[in-house]
């Protein structure tokens, strides 16, 4: 725009935008009566300027269609009653006598000849669960342009001309960033947006000004490697080891002798100064001040915090929940006596929220600053706390304020840049020392939040939050809690410690933090009396709902001398009792038993309580039921249940016990017979399927909770009743009644998002090799318990996730075991697809396919339509020199698929020098080698929680 000397009008566009956005919006002015005001695009329309259509992609179509009139016809009616007419048809009405007043007075207005359209939009997505923005409307509207990634030598120059001399670690940056927009990998291809120019240039911004940086630690918290899925995690390792990047030798070393001073109005943390500077009262009142203990740890990354703020970024903080990252800021700020605006964001945040408070007085519409707007203009620094938690499409205007310091408010007014040329009314200048601070959990289960690092991270210099190491967390609890036994603060950090290792690992759905220990030394400070059993099971509430999570903490605290195990069997206790849904009904009958029966079966379904004729009751004595005594087996007709006490059930004679469990075990056969199972089955089939329910029970508690993300509902607006909109309180002065909004179920058939399910092809070893070792390590056993697993986890979940499992072995290379659509629903299906791997492996010719099978997966998949991310997995026992098959050969077959379809490949109960020499070959991050058997469920979860949960 300088170069062409043009004024430019900046627009973003955002979700929630309506067609009349796009053009007008109601405003009142100070007489209280509504008028149009006119948007940015047609400001530039009326006075020559360029508009600036920053986000194309975020709107409806239905919205951008509004678009098209003005850009094929260079006309537009507005809502106003305003018509502009392209020049040509202004000037021919001029030329028939009319002049401008005239043609005002009817409504008439020339669009300026010098008026054009340029419109910033990410590329489309054609792979992905989204139907592309990009339609046949749209591709009709403008030239496209895509820009693409600079060359190494062009960022280099860049580089030279913003921060000087290329430093030579920068160089080391800029050969990784080629390395991963180069790379025929998808996955590193994905990871090259987050090393973009722009991130390019911040980093060297940094280390011209710090050369002493660690250039891995900038990778780590650029990339927030730590939260990364292993898989993705092993990739980007490789590839900053090819671009000669490797881990300092004292990385996980903290210099203690780091002290923070304040001395003659200078602020030191390390070795980084920063002059201070004197606040009016009225400031003073907005800076924080927080309890903090300095340990060297946040010593450390207050000074890395200090260095990007002196160099002018803004920052974000990423972590778990209570790992102390509002401290941090916090103390910070209060450190630079910087004031403070605070916001947290929520799923129902809006950009009109975020942006403006409107309220109605006196019949005027007054728009009051938010906390955003307060920041810019005073220069204090804004604090966004929760960005997760707000809907994508509403943080990303917030891209414009980061990278330009330009923003549009729903009211009209514009936010500029600092020393801006123009001086119009509703200009608001930013504040030179205005500055954002954005704090957000990590990414992925079990926050599930909006993944706010990946849409916005890269105008942000980015800082992951870890809970403090050992030594430094010892020292904290020593703080809170001075009188505290050493010995008691070691076993809780230790404990802790591995209680956070398991919920790395997917053992554990809630990563205990540094806040959960403070709060427990904190109780033992004031109150040292106190059971300790009961005070650290107050903090076990997040696993306290799965019996299984709260046995395995119960574990890892005994370990550590913290034993709770009579809070654990309370706990435990009070769990089985509530697990029933419908409410119970305590109830004594005072009446005896006479024996057992199932009882009759009420064709109308009503509900029994305390007798002992029907089927089904509740309460009551003798027949099949629930929360009665003497009865046979429960049986459940959906009422509510009325429980006698424990000590009335308990008071059945012994003979009639021995006749109900007489009779259970007779029914319980009897249903097995129905399902074709026999008790021998059963049993057989409880030994694959009881190893691994923890991992089925936490691969089902990500899908639920993915589930429930995906399910959750959306606003809709223009409704004759609900919730007030307050982006439409003019209309309801104007008498419209449409100004509310309620939450409703997701449109399943809306056009801008349809969901797709992922898909999984596991391909099993079923060669002669498995049955024939499976006496020396199991691998067969293991490989069964592994599928038992899939089964079972996946199970309810097909709008998710849908499968099919093949076999390979010396007869064939895609031998059926499980159906594409037809996953088996009970155990006794599920026990006949591992039967049968078992039969075919006991009894086929002896060969491998392991190549061939990996390579049909891999080539099939890739041809199926009507799913979003898609792999393959094989377990082979590599057994392949014995067959003269190179491991090249394999390599190759996996990435068959790419890149829509990703293979891996498990090698179980191999030989360790084979396997090994394979894994060489094998794309890094989608091969593993298991030895110890008892991981492969374990490697299976990992897998499938990297990519595709």
């Amino acid at each position: 725009m300088r170069l062409l000397n043009q004024s430019s009008e900046p627009m973003m566009l955002y979700e929630d935008m309506n067609s009349r956005d796009l053009l007008q919006q109601r405003v009142t002015n100070t007489e209280g009566d509504t008028i149009w005001q006119d948007s940015p695009l047609v400001r530039a329309a009326k006075n020559g300027s360029v508009v600036i259509l920053n986000g194309l992609h975020r709107i409806h179509r239905s919205t951008a269609v509004v678009l098209q009139r003005i850009l094929h016809d260079r006309e537009l009616q507005l809502y106003d009653g305003t018509t502009l007419l392209r020049r040509d048809r202004y000037d021919e009405l001029l030329s028939q006598g009319l002049n401008e007043e005239q043609l005002k007075a009817r409504g008439l207005l020339p669009i300026h000849e010098s008026f054009r359209v340029v419109a910033l939009a990410e590329p489309p997505k054609l792979d992905s669960n989204h139907n592309s923005w990009l339609t046949p409307e749209l591709l009709s509207m403008f030239l496209y342009q895509e820009l693409r990634p600079l060359q190494q030598y062009e960022e280099n120059q860049l580089l030279i001309q913003v921060v000087g001399e290329v430093h030579p670690k920068m160089k080391l940056l800029m050969a990784l960033a080629q390395i991963l927009r180069s790379s025929s990998d998808p996955m590193l291809q994905g990871l090259s947006e987050r090393l973009s120019t722009r991130q390019l240039l911040k980093l060297g911004r940094r280390l011209a000004a710090y050369p002493e940086s660690d250039v891995y630690e900038l990778l780590q918290n650029t990339f927030l490697i730590k939260f990364m899925p292993s898989l993705l995690r092993a990739r980007l390792e490789q590839a900053m080891k090819q671009a000669g990047i490797h881990q300092s030798s004292n990385q996980d070393s903290i210099n203690n002798s780091r002290r923070i001073s304040v001395e003659d109005n200078k602020l030191r943390i390390g070795e980084t100064e920063m002059q201070l500077s004197e606040l009016a009262l009225t400031q003073q009142s907005k800076v924080p001040s927080t309890l903090f203990y300095e340990m060297s740890q946040h010593v450390l990354m207050l000074e890395r915090l200090l260095q990007d703020y002196i160099i002018g970024e803004h920052l974000l903080l990423v972590g778990n929940q209570g790992v102390g990252k509002n401290k941090l800021i916090d103390r910070l700020l209060e450190l630079m006596r910087r004031p403070r605006e605070y916001i947290q964001l929520h799923r129902d945040t809006t950009v009109h929220s975020l942006t403006v408070q409107s309220t109605l007085r006196d019949g005027q519409i007054v728009f009051e600053d938010s906390a955003l707007v307060r920041a810019v203009k005073s220069g204090h620094v804004l604090v966004i706390d929760e960005a997760d938690k707000a809907p994508v499409n509403v943080t990303c205007i917030l891209r414009n304020l980061g990278e330009n310091g330009e923003m549009m408010l729903s009211d009209g007014r514009r936010i500029v840049p600092h020393g801006y040329s123009g001086n119009a009314s509703n200009f608001i200048e930013t504040h030179p020392e205005f500055r954002l601070v954005v704090l957000a959990n990590r990414p992925g289960f079990p926050f599930l939040g909006n993944d706010f690092f990946a849409e916005l991270g890269d105008i942000f210099s980015c800082h992951a939050i870890d809970n403090p190491m050992p030594d430094s967390e010892i020292y904290l609890l020593q703080q809170y809690g001075p009188n505290v036994p050493i010995k008691t603060l070691r076993k809780l950090v230790n404990a802790f410690g591995e209680l956070r290792k398991l919920a790395d690992e997917g053992l554990l759905n809630y990563p205990y933090s540094t806040r959960e220990v403070v709060n427990i030394v904190k109780h033992l400070e004031r109150y040292p009396q106190d059971n300790m059993s009961e005070l650290v099971g107050n903090v076990l509430d997040f696993d306290r709902s799965q019996p299984e999570a709260l046995q395995q903490v119960t574990q890892v605290l005994s370990k550590h001398g913290l034993s709770i195990d009579a809070y654990a069997k309370d706990e435990l206790q009070t769990l089985r009792l509530q697990r029933p849904l419908q409410l119970d009904v305590k109830r004594f009958s005072g009446l005896g038993v006479s024996g057992p029966k199932v009882g009759k079966l009420d064709p109308k379904n009503e509900p029994h309580v305390g007798g002992n004729t029907w089927a089904g009751g509740s309460g009551g004595r003798d027949t099949a039921g629930l929360g009665g005594k003497g009865g046979p087996f429960r049986l459940d007709k959906g009422h509510r249940v009325h429980q006698l006490s424990d000590e009335e059930k308990a008071d059945v004679p012994e003979e009639i016990k021995r006749a109900a469990r007489e009779m259970n075990r007779k029914a319980f056969n009897q249903k097995l017979h129905e399902i074709k199972m026999s008790a021998h089955d059963h049993q057989l089939y409880a030994q694959f399927s009881e190893p691994n329910l923890k991992q089925v029970k936490q691969l089902k508690a990500i899908l639920e909770a993915m589930q429930t993300k995906s399910k959750q509902r959306q606003w809709k607006k223009y409704q004759t009743h609900g919730e007030l909109d307050d982006t439409r309180l003019i209309e309801g002065i104007t008498g419209e009644r449409n100004i509310y909004r309620r939450r409703t179920e997701p449109n399943p058939w809306s056009d801008h998002h349809q969901e797709q399910p992922n898909r999984l092809k596991l391909v099993v070893d079923v060669s002669g090799s498995m049955y024939r070792f499976n006496g020396y390590d199991g691998r067969l056993d293991r490989q069964l318990e592994a599928v038992v697993m899939v089964m079972e986890a996946f199970q309810g979940y097909e709008n998710k996730i849908i499968y099919d499992i093949v076999g390979h072995s010396g007869e064939g290379w895609e031998l059926p075991f499980v159906n594409l659509g037809s996953a088996p629903k009970n155990d006794k299906e599920r026990f006949e697809v591992i039967r049968l791997m078992h039969a075919h492996s006991q009894f086929c010719w002896s060969g491998d396919s392991t190549v061939k099978a990996a390579r049909e997966a891999c080539s099939t998949l890739s041809t199926e339509e009507n799913y979003g991310n898609g792999i393959v997995v094989v377990l082979s026992d590599a057994n392949l020199a014995r067959y003269g098959i190179h491991p090249k050969d394999l390599a190759q077959a996996l990435k068959r698929g790419e890149p829509k379809v990703k293979g891996f490949v498990i090698f179980i109960g191999s030989l360790a020098e084979e396997a090994e020499l394979i894994m060489t070959e094998m794309p890094d991050g989608q091969s593993y080698v298991c030895m110890d058997l008892t991981n492969l469920p374990q490697i299976l979860k990992q897998i499938f929680t990297s990519s595709l949960l």
